[in-house]
């Protein structure tokens, strides 16, 4: 059995059953997984972390499931990559790339939360999965819900890049393309959540599917040799992700994996769609719900769920946010590639580039430890840098022709 004590409101603190709510029905606040931590300080150490496969269920102490994993044996522990020419490039001594654009199934680090969301509802024995998507999740819920043998009701706006949808259809879901913005594929997805029993990963399984995300920040302190680093840059759209990394750091000194945590952590947004980035600069709690309008559109969320919750980290752990427009989210994604030859998505593109905003500014300091979280696979987004890079050159399939060419090239 797992070490869940139950649900618990973030805002009043009332408690609940483990079931599939995510709502307090006192103060409307949302609903998190409360854990057992002295008991899983007893169950749990480092030996028998290092041990398990390498995947994200290495941690499953730590992740709210009851019985064995069912989902997602294949995704997490991804690598962290010490990029040096990265680091020289911008400015910085020590610099790491959480990179998840590689190992997960769906090449993003949905396949965490989804692993994690799809076990739950094969616990809770839905036999339909849903989800409201800008991309990367649709594929994911798409993919690993095939193979575990769920229906699939997949809702994303029907504006979504041409190759993000091909990539959700070809694990045949019912795909379903509204003429709308992320907000208002929520907000339909929660109307049909409240007719329909099924699992809606990002609705009514949310406490369980956000917990999926804790892994990156385990992931990150083991690969350091079980040490926090100094900073951590997270993409934000709904921001849950930012506090899943800090929480995950707080689980960790709280069970003695971590003996010292002192952890910076930032946002990062682009300028088109930044009401988590905004609130941060202006020192406000209030989230400002705003209309996308950004190439980053696995970003592109104008009304942020835990936008409340991930500023609070923000100021909590002394971090800060920043915005960046399309064109530094683009030189940013060929920059990571030119450097480190990590192809990202364009969420990559706009951790890279407000990272580098952040040193610049002094918020980050160009001495010790940072982790920029690099979230999908640059394959996902081929369209937003059409236009963008060189151009090959053409040849006649002769030497002559070859090297004509070669001494443009070299100057000559």
């Amino acid at each position: 059995m797992g070490h869940v004590k139950g649900l618990k409101c973030r805002e009043c603190g009332r408690e609940y059953a483990v079931d599939p709510i995510y709502v307090c029905e006192f103060c409307f606040g949302p609903l998190e997984v409360a854990y057992d931590y002295a008991s899983i300080a007893a169950s749990i150490s480092r030996e028998k972390i290092v041990q398990r496969p390498e995947n994200l269920w290495r941690y499953r102490e730590l992740l709210p499931i009851d019985g064995e994993p069912q989902v997602g044996l294949n995704s997490g522990y991804t690598p962290l990559i010490k990029a040096d020419n990265l680091a020289k490039a911008i400015g910085i001594d020590e610099l790491y790339i959480k990179d998840d654009t590689v190992v997960h199934p769906t090449l993003s680090f949905k396949d965490r939360v989804v692993a994690v969301a799809l076990t739950k509802a094969k616990e809770f024995n839905f036999d339909t999965v849903a989800c409201a998507s800008t991309g990367n999740l649709a594929h994911s819920v798409s993919a690993h819900g095939a193979r575990a043998g769920f229906n699939r009701f997949i809702f994303i706006p029907a504006t979504l890049e041409a190759s993000k949808i091909v990539a959700s259809l070809v694990y045949e879901p019912n795909l379903i393309a509204v003429d709308g913005n992320y907000d208002e594929v929520n907000r339909l997805c929660s109307e049909v959540a409240n007719k329909y029993r099924w699992a809606f990963v990002n609705i009514n399984i949310r406490p369980f599917y956000a917990e999926g995300s804790k892994t990156i920040g385990f992931e990150i302190a083991e690969q350091l040799g079980w040490q926090a680093p100094d900073n951590i840059v997270v993409p934000c759209a709904s921001g849950s992700l930012l506090t899943k990394v800090w929480k995950a750091l707080k689980e960790f000194k709280e069970i003695g994996i971590l003996k010292e945590l002192n952890t910076k952590i930032y946002g990062s947004q682009a300028t088109g769609c930044n009401p988590i980035s905004a609130a941060v600069k202006a020192g406000t709690d209030v989230i400002r719900p705003v209309k996308p309008n950004t190439i980053a559109k696995s970003l592109a969320i104008g009304n942020p769920a835990d936008g409340f919750y991930a500023s609070q980290v923000i100021r909590e752990t002394g971090g800060h946010a920043e915005d960046v427009s399309d064109q530094e989210i683009i030189d940013a994604i060929k920059l990571l590639a030119k450097t480190e030859g990590i192809f990202a998505e364009t969420a990559g593109g706009v951790t890279l580039a407000a990272t580098r905003k952040l040193i610049e500014s002094g918020r980050i300091k160009r001495e010790g430890r940072t982790v920029i979280c690099i979230t999908g696979n640059g394959l996902k987004t081929q369209e937003a840098l059409q236009g963008h890079t060189t151009m090959p050159h053409h040849i006649k399939p002769s030497l002559s022709s070859f090297e004509e060419v070669l001494e443009k090239i070299n100057g000559n």
